[in-house]
């Protein structure tokens, strides 16, 4: 059976979409419901506020239209106006004031100069009449006025005499917002000075409200729920004062979505059954196969290596289809390895060989430097991956002199000051000129270190004891051997019983005492030493195995004497 067949037989998947698609539509189709009837009720909320304003409003005009007739205020306005500056005149209105506010038991009346300034006015508190105090600000002709706890619905009318205006009479009435069906929040300039949302401080109502702007409606965020707020619009409240009723959404929808949760939850417990029960017939032919070759490819990639996948074919067409691409893969892959080590391989030996070639006396120096350094890799154990970065590293430890001009480094003589320095750059060249190449990366410190001394006095950077890679140490110690042994036309090369002696004496100073002794006591070097001949060494077959993949440098720093003649 073809695995698309088999995922149509899971199409339970399609169902389980469908089931949650609905479940948010119907959701999003009762919370716009919900929504819409609590705007629905703060716009109730509102016109029974305007209503209630606008009666009140209505009530106070004819209120004040008699008050202003009255002689007796009319007369204390015209002493005030004509004795602004004393304090009896103040009191003379306020006691006419005070009298007609406990007549009519209004809430507060204010007298002001026709330009609108405060004169002298009354308020209630606590059942009693008092004076207002006017230096707390001037209370606005019309609108809402709030003052302390307490928040009044206010009206005005001219009070005239003669055809003239000689002042406004101002009414407040007391309002109490907890009344209406809905939260209702008073703000003046931005900030809060009444409010009925039990449990929220008004700064944290100023914030909230900040983002609306003078929008009629916005969603805001108390306390981890979501209200729908409410302007009022239609109906002046006063400058700088605006009005908003607030609805708890969160609060509404909490039980709706509750009843809905539990519907869909049965709903889907149904679903899940029927779909573990399909995964259970379906698991059997799809999950092995593709686990075990999920397991396969974790090998693959824990060991970096991609292999074939062995075993019987599986019964899915697309996933035989798919392993046999893997399997062609990993085919192609080794092949393409294998290509790359035998490229790799013929590439260092060819950087060598140009190295080699330019010197007939150093011919083959680099090759025999490598089997000496493997050599003692072996002796020391190192694994498989080890051994291959001395040897290679070793191969290439001389590259830098490619940079060094021929008269220096051929020079028939011993090398002045200056042309030794030259000589001496040759490590950071070879790191120059490899470091571009990431393959080359495991070789860079061989290559540039393999001239540091045991004490410190070598270079490039004067490294002490260990703090030299042990492959640079090794391949410090062969390098100097087969300079020392080999013939230059300036001098014959050393016996190997007397350039192995120049090592063990300097091992401590410029050799690592532990890669001397092994040095010394490898079978090559031994049986050379015992012939006393570096041509019988180099031709024995005991040394054939290290001369095989030989390579290094043509200078040695044992002593100055032997500095100054090898390179």
């Amino acid at each position: 059976m073809r695995f698309g067949t088999r995922i149509l037989l899971g199409s339970f998947v399609s169902a389980t979409l469908l089931l949650i698609g609905s479940f948010f539509a119907v959701q999003s189709l009762v919370v716009a419901t919900v929504r819409n009837g609590l705007r629905s009720t703060l716009r109730e909320t509102q016109l029974a506020v305007a209503r209630m304003g606008s009666k009140s409003e209505d009530k106070s005009r004819r209120v004040l239209r008699v008050i202003g007739e009255s002689a007796a205020l009319k007369a204390g306005l015209q002493l005030m106006r004509a004795e602004a500056d004393r304090s009896e005149a103040r009191l003379t209105l306020e006691d006419q004031l005070h009298e007609i506010c406990n007549i009519l038991t209004c809430d507060f009346l204010l007298m002001s100069s026709p330009g609108g300034a405060p004169l002298a006015g009354v308020l209630r508190e606590e059942n009693r009449v008092i004076p207002m105090d006017l230096g707390i600000g001037q209370p606005p002709l019309r609108g809402f006025y709030s003052l302390g706890p307490s928040t009044y619905q206010v009206t005005s009318v001219p009070v005239d005499q003669g055809g003239e205006n000689i002042g406004i009479l101002a009414i407040g009435e007391h309002i109490d917002f907890s009344g209406f069906g809905a939260p209702v929040v008073l703000s003046h300039n931005g900030k809060v000075v009444a409010s009925y949302l039990v449990g929220i401080e008004g700064w944290e109502i100023d914030a909230a409200l900040k983002p609306c702007g003078q929008q009629p409606e916005c969603m805001v965020l108390l306390h981890r729920e979501s209200y729908l707020a409410m302007r009022m619009n239609g109906q002046y409240v006063g400058d700088g004062y605006s009005l908003h009723s607030f609805q708890n959404i969160s609060a509404a929808l909490a039980p709706v979505k509750a009843s809905l949760q539990r519907v869909f939850l049965l709903t889907s417990l149904a679903g899940l059954l029927a779909a573990l029960i399909l995964s259970v017939f379906l698991s059997r032919s799809m999950v092995k196969p593709l686990a075990r070759l999920m397991v396969h490819l974790r090998k693959c990639v824990t060991t970096g290596m991609l292999t074939e996948l062995d075993g019987q074919p599986s019964p899915i067409q697309e996933i035989r289809e798919l392993t046999g691409s893997l399997n062609r893969a990993a085919v192609s892959v080794r092949e393409g390895r294998e290509k790359l080590g035998l490229a790799y391989l013929e590439f260092v030996e060819s950087m060598a060989n140009a190295l080699d070639a330019r010197d007939p006396y150093t011919a083959g120096h680099s090759r025999r430097v490598s089997g000496h350094a493997c050599a003692i890799g072996q002796a020391m154990n190192f694994p498989a991956k080890d051994l291959d970065e001395i040897r290679i590293g070793a191969l290439l430890h001389d590259i830098g002199k490619i940079g060094i001009a021929d008269s220096v480094l051929q020079k028939p003589g011993k090398l002045t000051r200056a042309e030794f320095a030259l000589i001496q750059e040759h490590p950071g060249i070879g790191r120059q000129i490899l470091a571009g190449v990431n393959g080359f990366q495991p070789y860079l410190q061989t290559v540039e270190l393999h001239h540091e001394n045991w004490d410190g006095t070598g270079y490039p950077k004067g490294l002490r004891g260990t703090e030299t890679p042990l492959p640079a140490r090794i391949v410090h110690v062969v390098d100097a051997y087969d300079a020392m042994t080999s013939d230059r036309p300036y001098r014959r090369g050393m016996s190997p019983e007397s350039a192995v002696r120049q090592i063990v004496d300097n091992a401590g100073t410029q050799f690592d005492p532990a890669v001397v002794e092994l040095f010394a006591d490898l079978p090559g070097i031994r049986l050379a030493c015992q012939r006393g001949a570096l041509v019988q060494s180099h031709s024995s077959s005991s040394m054939a195995a290290l001369a095989e993949a030989v390579s290094g440098s043509t200078e040695s720093n044992v002593t100055h004497s032997v500095e100054g003649k090898n390179r």
